[in-house]
């Protein structure tokens, strides 16, 4: 049965029940945080992700944020934001940003569902999995200009290559 199916039935369902419901799909971690609030851990190759998935009916927006710790040193972070901006040129939707305080990468994506919209599992799935998707691709980038010395165009290629052949 496809994920969408079981929703069907119901009037009106709540998008972060949706969201618990593919979070006990996926057997991810995760903590209702409130009605409108779900916070998860979604293991990635490089990283574990912290995602929080919020319901605003006032602006009817589903907000997803997806984090990871990054603790550059000071001298670093032009670049580091210089690598920011170059990938956020690169993102269709959602973007990254510091947030320096909590020493943390960001990647955000508001869905708007104005006007009584729905959103289903499989679009909601999609979502979560774009931001985990998204990280993993654009985290090595992100450590080799920090840590590895890179200039940011030269980090962001490694992120960008595609592979060819077959190992």
């Amino acid at each position: 049965m496809a994920l969408s199916e079981q929703y069907f039935d119901t009037e009106e369902v709540h998008p972060i029940d949706i969201v618990e419901t593919l979070a006990e799909h996926h057997a991810w971690d995760f903590d209702r945080i409130a009605d409108d609030q779900i916070a998860m851990a979604v293991e990635g190759q490089w990283r574990t992700y912290s995602i929080t998935l919020a319901w605003s009916a006032y602006d009817e927006t589903l907000r997803l944020i997806c984090t990871f710790e990054m603790d550059p040193p000071e001298e670093k972070l032009p670049k580091m934001f210089e690598a920011l901006n170059s990938v956020n040129d690169l993102c269709w939707a959602g973007a990254f940003n510091y947030w320096t305080e909590q020493k943390l990468m960001v990647y955000r994506y508001g869905l708007v569902l104005a006007g009584g919209q729905i959103a289903g599992p499989e679009q909601i799935d999609r979502l979560i999995g774009a931001a985990v998707t998204a990280s993993e691709r654009y985290y090595p980038a992100f450590q080799l200009v920090v840590w590895g010395d890179r200039e940011p165009a030269d980090a962001l290629q490694v992120a960008i290559a595609e592979a060819y052949g077959r190992a």
